[in-house]
């Protein structure tokens, strides 16, 4: 049985006869709403899709935890600012803090706007409740008066809860509430007193405020967490809610707010699911919205469909993990989306499957399958020109329209040029010499032929599909019985036509793209009938080495005298350079020149090459496993056939030779250099 269907059966078992079921979930907007806070949503919605399928009347509550305090800036808000100004509202409640971006009237609407304009793009519908003005309005009275005087029950409950032993001065000295003060705002705030019949309280506050606090007239305080989570069950009879796999975690906040809900209030918890965090492939550490670090759901539906993005959610089980991919592994998720999808729409899918992709569908919406893949590979062909690719598509045989892969389009051309440029396929403008050079007589004879054959004409998809394996059976007829010797020399025969249009070892599906790409476009780059020396555009990149080589590359370029100061910048003009640490993994001189040398470094992230005039100063040896300091992203520059993806950091000896910036053996591979 699919998960959210066993979770709703649950619901109706505990409480059959009740009327209205009700799903909760909550975030407090400390900062951008990430994805991984997203689960608190699709859990509930799932399972409130279940309760409804089942025929039961039910809704999906959402409460803005506005009224927690700020307990420390995030990073994007720091940035923005561009000075710790905003540390003074550390103690504040959000709801009470300005807008740091000027456009909302507080610093919990921004990020709430945020999240709620994202998540239209889901279809997903909820009652809201704003947690500040629940407070405020004096609904929850009644509760923090009675918390108050069952404050020794609840320090018990909490106590059995922790690792370390209490005092009982602890316990006589207990309150469960912050009031907010009036006159610094904060909650630093401690209860010296309260009333028999604990309606009011005596208060000092670290800013030297004291005063007197009646809870049946003044609403500025707050529940502490533990306290407040079983409340708020009550108040809005809560029968289903999820949370993090750290509030699942024995003796942690669901546990201890159960006791206090059962023990304390008189109701029942509600049926609780942890769930396990999200993780996005190739970063480390838990999202969090107060780090800076995160991913919201805008940025990524601009990598995913709305119904792929609840597809993630819905097959996986909450407390099992999952990814977002920033890396190739979005096309998989994309592949196995469609796969689902389509056994869906024809009724072969199972029961599982089938609950899955019905909890994905968005009203007013329908996703065509057309392959991410393809509209990666060949979408770089035809500068993503959305008519373009409709041709493209026609000739091949699969007649999508431009109606039909538009979205994916725009999401597959911000994938590749933001996540994965290194990816993108470029035909080379010139003859790839340098690799030809490499190349032994059969295989430029593979080559040969299939110029020969391309040139002819009158091919169709299959035909060039076939004509591609026939090449290396002619080529090497002593091979073409021996399977594995086949499919070996085949694989190099790829590998060589990918290198020669492309400058790579892979690339898309080899007939699909010779297919699809107007022939003349390539043809040229698989000619070797003239001598490298007659050429026209080997002799010009030639001359072209020569002139790099007398202008020296900017960041080779020493001054005997210190160079004079540049004009000030701001801060975040200097946080746009990503400069890290990275490892030589390997250096080689570069053919034709005696300055230009082609290293290959590991970013933390993955494999780049950097091209840098300092052949005649450092010997490969001295280089490679070396840490060393890097800005990454500056724009690719080329040099010869090599794309040179940023500059090494240098300065000056005394005698005008180069000095690269080498890290500290312990410097970790990826982090930043501030």
């Amino acid at each position: 049985m699919y998960w959210a269907d066993k979770l709703a059966d649950e619901i109706i078992r505990r409480n059959p006869e009740k009327e209205e079921y009700v799903c909760a979930a909550g975030i407090s907007p400390s900062g951008s709403v990430h994805i991984g806070n997203f689960r608190d949503i699709a859990t509930s919605y799932f399972v409130y899709k279940a309760l409804l399928k089942r025929g039961k009347k039910a809704k999906l509550l959402f409460s803005w935890d506005e009224y927690d305090r700020l307990r420390k800036v995030p990073k994007n808000v720091a940035d923005h600012l561009g000075n710790n100004s905003f540390e003074k509202y550390i103690g504040y409640p959000y709801a009470d803090i300005p807008d740091p971006f000027g456009c909302c009237k507080s610093y919990a609407e921004h990020f709430e706007k945020e999240f709620m304009n994202s998540l239209k793009n889901f279809g997903i519908e909820m009652e809201y409740h704003f947690q500040a003005q629940e407070y405020r309005s004096g609904r929850y009275a009644e509760h923090i008066i009675f918390a108050l005087k069952n404050r020794k029950k609840i320090f018990d409950i909490l106590d059995k809860h922790r690792t370390q032993d209490s005092t009982e001065e602890e316990r006589e000295n207990y309150y469960p509430v912050s009031i907010f003060c009036p006159n610094c705002g904060k909650d630093s705030t401690k209860i010296v007193s309260v009333s028999e019949d604990c309606t009011k309280a005596k208060y000092i506050c670290e800013c030297g405020h004291e005063g007197e606090f009646d809870f049946t007239k003044d609403h500025n305080c707050k529940l502490q967490w533990k306290v407040d989570w079983p409340m708020r069950w009550l108040a809005e009879g809560v029968d289903f809610e999820p949370g993090g796999k750290d509030h699942a975690s024995k003796n942690g906040s669901y546990d201890t707010a159960k006791d206090v809900s059962r023990e304390v209030f008189g109701y029942p918890a509600p049926l609780f699911q942890g769930y396990e965090f999200i993780g996005i492939k190739g970063s480390v550490g838990k999202m969090s919205g107060s780090s800076g670090f995160n991913m919201t759901p805008d940025f990524l539906l601009k990598l995913y469909q709305p119904e792929v993005i609840l597809w993630l959610y819905a097959k996986t089980e909450p407390l099992k993990a999952f990814d977002f991919c920033l890396s190739d592994e979005i096309l998989r998720q994309y592949f196995e989306f469609d796969k689902m999808l389509t056994s869906y729409r024809d009724g072969t899918a199972n029961e599982t499957v089938a609950r899955v992709m019905e909890n994905c569908e968005i009203a007013g919406r329908k996703v065509m399958p057309v392959p991410m893949g393809q509209l990666v590979d060949l979408g770089s062909v035809v500068n993503f020109n959305a008519r373009m690719m409709e041709q493209l598509f026609e000739k091949i045989g699969t007649p999508y329209k431009v109606a039909d892969f538009s979205e994916r389009f725009a999401k597959a051309e911000f994938w590749l040029k933001t996540c994965s440029p290194e990816s993108e396929y470029v035909i080379l403008k010139k003859r790839n010499w340098e690799y030809y050079r490499t190349m032994d007589e059969s295989e430029k004879k593979c080559v040969k032929e299939l110029k020969e054959y391309i040139s002819k004409g009158g091919y169709t998809l299959d035909s060039l599909q076939s004509e591609l394996y026939a090449i290396p059976k002619r080529v090497y007829p002593d091979k073409a019985e021996d399977k594995n010797a086949l499919k070996e020399v085949q694989s190099k025969f790829f590998k060589d036509v990918y290198n020669l249009i492309l400058a790579r070892d892979k690339g898309p599906r080899l007939y699909l793209y010779l297919f699809a790409v107007d022939a003349e476009r390539y043809l040229k780059l698989l000619d070797f009938s003239l001598p490298e020396a007659e050429d026209p555009d080997a002799v010009a990149e030639e001359k072209e080495v020569e002139k790099t080589e007398e202008k020296k590359v900017t960041e080779d370029t020493f001054v005997a005298e210190p160079a004079p100061l540049k004009e000030q910048i701001e801060l975040e003009d200097f946080a746009k350079n990503d400069i890290r640490i990275c490892k030589i993994l390997a250096a080689k001189p570069m053919r034709k020149t005696n300055k230009l040398m082609k290293i290959t470094l590991n970013d933390g992230i993955g494999e780049r090459v950097i091209v840098s005039s300092i052949a005649d100063q450092y010997e490969p040896e001295q280089l490679i496993g070396k840490k060393i300091v890097v800005l990454v992203n500056l724009k690719p520059h080329k040099f010869g056939n090599e794309y040179s993806n940023g500059m090494l950091l240098a300065s000056t000896n005394e005698d005008g030779t180069c000095h690269l910036l080498f890290a500290a053996d312990g410097a970790q591979i990826g982090s930043l250099v501030h």
